[in-house]
């Protein structure tokens, strides 16, 4: 993982103790979390952090895991699949990352899905 930010950011971010503490797990499991790509975590001023948003009450957004594993799979890293989550599309409208949890979830696994062709 580098230190560069993307093109577009979260608005807000927590650290990987904050994600514990918010799902109730313990911080082992957290790291497990990001080594499975199921919870996205980028280095931001040298240290791990997490789109707060992709952490809903406590549990990770529902769709997250699979459009991680669809992005994974096409090729891209972490800061690359942040990357596609937070860059502004008209036709969803907004970001993909907040379209997860609505109703339009399925769509963005959709292309999510597309870009491994």
């Amino acid at each position: 993982m580098t230190d560069s930010p993307p093109a577009s950011e979260p608005s807000s971010w927590l650290t990987l103790p904050e994600v514990a503490e918010r799902l109730d797990v313990p911080i082992s499991k957290v790291h497990q979390m990001v080594r499975d790509h199921t919870l996205l975590a980028v280095r931001r001023d040298g240290v791990q952090r997490v789109p707060a948003e992709l952490v809903a009450n406590r549990t990770v957004l529902k769709h997250l895991p699979g459009v991680l594993t669809l992005l994974h799979d096409a090729g891209y890293n972490d800061e690359e699949a942040l990357r596609w989550l937070y860059e502004a599309d008209d036709t969803l409208p907004g970001v993909p990352a907040a379209a997860l949890g609505t109703g339009r979830a399925t769509e963005v696994k959709r292309r999510a899905q597309a870009l491994g062709f």
